[in-house]
């Protein structure tokens, strides 16, 4: 799994997962959860760069979703905790209940080539309050991750954004973005349901076409799932 480094002026709009009010407050978070330990000794730890952590610990830039989770690891924290600040204490244990752990596969979605096939190998598990899903009327079980590739929904979802699909809202709800497979390729699009019966396959990007699937076609599209989360709910 490769994430970039997200700069919070990063003119490509690559997101990371910590919401811009709780900013502020996510280096004085590290810095707790660090405790005594050096930015040489954490990097070390958390199997980061000394540079990283140091970016981190001065507001430079913010750790992506992975980055977050490998510093919440070593540091003995909830990474909800260190994205959010939902936990009172850093130093507090969290029984495995309170978590529910979402697979990231390495299947990406793309503007145009890319598979969603079952021999998908799981890169990783993304832990989410149990709570946060339900509030959301999620069932944890019937939830996957894997992440955009290309251009074609700019301006929502970027290259490289980890998307979380909820694989119960597989026919059309409404307009929404979903995952979808069409013609043996996989896409995040924003679907739209159109008169006469068929549906609109939308991309946030100008530059990409909308295309239409006819009624008669409507066999052809597989929606994989809603997109329900993207470094934020949707």
């Amino acid at each position: 799994m490769t994430y970039r480094e997200s700069d919070k002026t990063d003119a490509s709009g690559t997101q990371h997962p910590i919401p811009t009010e709780a900013i502020g407050c996510f280096r004085e978070r590290l810095k707790e959860a660090m405790g005594t330990r050096a930015a040489r000794v954490f990097a070390r730890d958390s199997g980061l760069s000394e540079g990283a952590i140091r970016s981190y610990l001065s507001g430079e830039t913010y750790p992506t979703l992975d980055r977050l989770e490998q510093i919440a690891q070593a540091a003995g924290v909830s990474p909800m905790w260190l994205a959010f600040g939902e936990q009172q204490q850093a130093s507090l244990v969290i029984e495995d209940d309170t978590y529910s752990y979402v697979p990231l596969y390495d299947a990406r979605c793309s503007a145009g080539h890319g598979a969603w096939t079952e021999g998908a190998r799981v890169l990783t598990h993304l832990a989410f309050t149990t709570y946060s899903l339900r509030k959301q009327g999620l069932e944890p079980s019937k939830l996957s991750a894997i992440r955009v590739d290309g251009d074609s929904m700019e301006g929502l979802l970027s290259d490289g954004d980890t998307v979380l699909i909820d694989h119960c809202r597989n026919s059309l709800e409404g307009e929404a973005v979903y995952v979808i497979r069409l013609d043996d390729h996989l896409y995040a699009k924003r679907l739209q349901r159109q008169i006469g019966g068929g549906v609109a396959v939308i991309s946030s990007n100008t530059a990409y076409q909308t295309m239409t699937v006819s009624k008669e076609n409507l066999n052809d599209l597989e929606i994989v799932g809603r997109v329900v989360w993207a470094g934020g709910w949707i």
